[in-house]
C-alpha cells in the first residue's frame, strides 16, 4: 500500500519591484513565520490552522502594499517529492539552530573558564535571551531538526552552570555521558573526516562505539541513531568547518593536540590549504593508501583510527615538549 502523501498549504504572489521595503518585509515575515519557498514566489507551510492564519495575515499585507497571490492547499504528486519539502523545512532550521548553539558554546566557554561572575544579573540575562531564541525557533521546527536536541542540550548545562557553579568541571562528561550507547551513521566508502570523526568518538565520547556506513547522501534515523559527516546529519560541515571541527566544538573539547590535528584534516577535507600545515601531505599519503589497500568500511575505520592515535601522540607530544626554533 502506498502511503498519502502530505498535504501542504502554499501562498503564491506576485509583489511590485516599487517600494523595495514591501518585498524585504513580506520575506522577513515568511522567515518569521517559518514558511520555506519552494519555488520563486512559491511559499510553503505544513497543513495547519496556525499555518493558514499566518499565510492569511501575510497575503493581507501582500494586497495592501499593492500585490496579489493566493493560499491554496496542495499535494505533490510528482517532482518535488514530501521528503524534499521536509529537507528543506529542517535546513531552514538547521541554520537557526546552529547560530545558537555557536552562541551557546562561546557563553559555555566563559562561563566555564571562570572568567565571568556567574552571579551577575547580566549572565542570567544572556542566558534569559537564549531561551527565547531557542523557544522561537521551536515554535517553527515543524520536523524536528537534529540540531535541536543540541541546542537544548547546551542551554540546559548553562542553566546548570548559574545553579552550582561549582560543578562545572563535570559538565562535558555528562554531555558525553548522553551520547553513549548509540550507533553512529555516516556515509560509505570512508575517507578521511569521517574516519578522524570515528576517532573522535571512540576517544573522547564511547571507546565502545558502534558505526554504520550507508549509501546515498540521505538517510531517516532510527531511535538511537547519530548521523555525522552527512546531509544534513546531527554533527556535519558547518561554514567552513569540517565535521572534525563541528564535533571538537560543540562537545567542547580543549584538549590542546586536537588543534593541529583538525588543520590537517581540514586542510585534507576541504583542499583550501587554509592552514598548509608540514604534516598534511604525509597523512594524505596514508589515508590514500588505506583506501587503495581496505575496499572494507570496517577495516577502513579500525585501521584509520591507528593512524589518528599516533598523529594524536605526535601533536600530544609536541604539545608538551616543543621542538626549539
Amino acid at each position: 500500500m502506498i502511503a498519502q502523501s502530505k498535504k501542504w498549504l502554499l501562498l503564491v504572489h506576485q509583489i511590485p519591484p516599487k517600494p523595495n521595503a514591501l518585498r524585504v518585509r513580506i520575506w522577513r515575515r515568511l522567515q518569521q513565520v517559518g514558511a520555506v519557498a519552494i519555488k520563486q514566489s512559491v511559499y510553503a507551510m505544513p497543513l495547519g490552522e496556525q499555518s493558514r492564519e499566518d499565510l492569511s495575515w501575510t497575503l493581507k499585507e501582500i494586497v495592501q502594499g499593492g500585490g496579489d497571490g493566493s493560499i491554496s492547499e496542495a499535494r505533490f504528486i510528482e517532482g518535488l517529492t514530501d521528503e524534499q519539502i521536509i529537507a528543506l523545512f529542517q535546513g531552514a532550521r538547521r541554520s537557526d539552530y546552529e547560530k545558537l548553539i555557536h552562541e551557546a558554546n562561546v557563553l559555555l566557554e566563559n562561563w566555564s573558564s571562570g572568567a565571568t561572575d556567574l552571579h551577575a544579573p547580566a549572565s542570567k540575562g544572556l542566558l534569559s535571551k537564549l531561551h527565547k531564541r531557542l523557544d522561537e525557533i521551536a515554535a517553527i521546527d515543524f520536523f524536528q531538526a537534529p540540531q535541536r536536541a543540541t541546542a537544548e542540550i547546551l542551554l540546559k548545562e548553562l542553566g546548570s552552570l548559574l545553579t552550582n557553579p561549582s560543578q562545572s568541571s563535570n559538565k562535558a562528561e555528562q554531555r558525553h555521558s548522553d551520547l553513549k550507547g548509540k550507533v553512529w551513521v555516516t556515509r560509505d566508502n570512508l575517507f578521511v573526516d569521517r574516519i578522524a570523526c570515528g576517532w573522535l568518538i571512540r576517544r573522547f565520547v564511547d571507546q565502545h562505539a558502534v558505526f554504520k556506513y550507508v549509501s546515498g547522501p540521505e538517510y531517516r534515523p532510527k531511535p538511537g541513531e547519530i548521523r555525522f559527516d552527512m546531509f544534513d546529519g546531527d554533527y556535519t560541515h558547518e561554514g567552513d568547518n569540517c565535521t572534525f571541527e563541528v564535533i571538537v566544538q560543540r562537545l567542547g573539547l580543549g584538549d590542546q593536540a586536537l588543534v593541529p590535528m583538525a588543520e590537517v584534516v581540514h586542510d585534507i577535507d576541504l583542499k583550501d590549504g587554509k592552514y598548509a600545515r608540514d604534516e598534511t601531505g604525509g597523512l594524505n599519503a596514508l589515508l590514500m593508501g588505506l583506501v587503495a589497500s581496505q575496499p572494507s568500511d570496517d577495516q577502513r575505520m579500525e585501521m584509520g583510527c591507528q593512524l589518528f592515535d599516533n598523529l594524536y601522540a605526535y601533536f600530544h607530544r609536541q604539545k608538551k615538549d616543543p621542538q626549539p626554533a
